[in-house]
């Protein structure tokens, strides 16, 4: 297996486990009945943001984004349709979905229509999913800045945590190895939001406890 086999499969398994972890949200929803404390927008942006890269490896024959996103994707629309069917605001997740589709149909429509040169399409395309990504790993600094002030841990999640930073070193890696800097830039951002976390469970973590709990923080 050489260099860039073994980083695809990284991106693989890495990214999975990243998408997997709002499993525990899906398990938390089936046993209460409810949707309490979970939060519905970082599904429908997360299943954006898969549709997006999907439709951008589909331009770039990118096995390894296609299979990613593919998976990512049905996993973001296995846990929208859960929450949808807890929820007591119903015409709250629709609108906010309908919105999202609305989105979706436009963006595609002027990327397949409207730009009718290939390396066009490719580059602007490339542009809005890094600019995309790149706010979604910054999102939670709001959160982390209100960590440090509380000097408390307790709304990170230390596994998320660790995936994020395997799986953004890992496509990091992969997108130096094919020299598309699409890949590259806006993963780098999730490896110094992880590293800025581990920090924070260094420094606030309870030095009393030898097995701290921490709670699913979405990001």
């Amino acid at each position: 297996m050489d260099t860039l086999q073994l980083l695809s499969w990284s991106c693989i398994v890495c990214t999975l486990g990243m998408f997997s972890t709002g499993l525990t949200d899906l398990k938390k929803m089936r046993e209460s009945k409810s949707v309490d404390n979970v939060q519905f927008l970082p599904f429908l942006t997360t299943c954006l943001n898969n549709l997006a890269w999907l439709y951008f490896g589909v331009l770039e024959t990118d096995q390894t984004l296609i299979l990613v996103n593919t998976f990512g994707a049905i996993l973001q629309i296995v846990y929208i349709l859960s929450y949808f069917h807890y929820t007591k605001q119903k015409s709250l997740v629709i609108s906010h979905t309908l919105g999202a589709a609305t989105v979706l149909t436009c963006g595609w429509f002027y990327f397949a229509v409207f730009l009718s040169d290939e390396n066009t399409r490719i580059n602007q395309l490339g542009l809005t999913c890094s600019v995309v990504t790149i706010s979604m790993y910054l999102s939670p600094l709001a959160n982390l800045v209100e960590i440090v002030r509380s000097r408390n841990v307790q709304c990170l999640s230390f596994p998320l945590t660790v995936m994020t930073l395997l799986t953004s070193t890992s496509w990091v890696l992969y997108g130096h190895q094919i020299n598309n800097y699409y890949i590259v830039v806006p993963n780098t951002p999730g490896i110094l939001t992880s590293l800025i976390r581990f920090y924070l469970f260094w420094k606030f973590s309870p030095a009393n406890s030898s097995t701290p709990h921490y709670d699913p923080l979405h990001i």
